[in-house]
């Protein structure tokens, strides 16, 4: 197998003897051949990287549905897309030397997705903020009393820093109601605009359940939060570091 200057693209880790899905192929126009390298216990999951690779919509649906379709058929230790490395050697000799500890995470992850939540402002509960917040309630009785630029820009910092921690109060507290139904929670990255950013392990036959329980309590808190749910998902906030190939560029 040759494998071009743009280096190789690593989709996941796998047992050894995993089956790849057929009919699927990779990142790529047209999708590049995917295939395993390994020895021992773990596979790679792997294609020639393209040139000039980019988070084109195709290429992300390709890396998810590839990802999807592995866990199907076991654990997978998912790589974000974008992972690139600088050729098959690299990715032999981090598997070689981490072996035992992917093998080890792999286990964990068996029968596991990650569902993500983020929690948002709401953005349409103006009256039960005047009504449950003081401050936001004095300003706006003030700018209609004395209305003008400044009297609107008090009010719109107080409504926004009131949205703001609301939200991020309920969701904490969402955090707290959902922990329970979960394996692991990692929280993830600041996102702008969001209060909330934590994913949660799940095992496969919890995931409705766990789904229809933050619906609900969305549904309870919608005047200090919007919901927004993304799962199941490859268990992408549960991979560490050293489980990732060094990367050429990036994405």
């Amino acid at each position: 197998m040759t494998v071009g200057t743009d280096g190789v693209y690593v989709y996941a880790m796998v047992r050894a003897g995993t089956v790849l899905p057929k009919g699927l192929g990779g990142v790529g126009s047209p999708p590049a051949p995917v295939r395993t390298i390994g020895r021992g216990p773990l596979r790679a999951v792997v294609s020639d990287a393209p040139p000039a690779l980019r988070a084109r919509r195709r290429d992300l649906l390709a890396h998810q549905e590839l990802l999807m379709r592995l866990a199907d058929g076991g654990p997978v230790l998912p790589m974000r897309f974008g992972m690139v490395a600088p050729d098959e050697a690299t990715v032999l000799e981090q598997l070689a030397a981490a072996g035992s500890r992917h093998a080890a995470m792999l286990e964990q992850l068996a029968g596991r997705f990650e569902i993500n939540v983020k929690a948002l402002p709401a953005q349409n509960a103006l009256a039960a903020l005047v009504a449950e917040e003081k401050d936001v309630r004095r300003l706006r009785e003030a700018a209609r009393r004395r209305p003008g630029y400044e009297a609107s820009i008090r009010l719109g910092e107080a409504v926004t820093t009131a949205l703001d921690r609301r939200a991020a109060a309920a969701g904490q507290r969402l955090v707290r109601d959902l922990t329970p139904g979960a394996r692991a929670v990692a929280a993830g990255p600041p996102v702008p605009g969001c209060a909330l950013n934590t994913s949660f392990l799940v095992d496969r036959g919890d995931t409705d359940a766990f789904l229809a329980r933050a619906r609900v309590f969305a549904d309870a808190h919608r005047e200090q939060m919007e919901l927004r749910l993304a799962g199941p998902l490859p268990c992408y906030s549960f991979v560490p570091s050293e489980a990732r190939p060094v990367p050429v560029g990036g994405v």
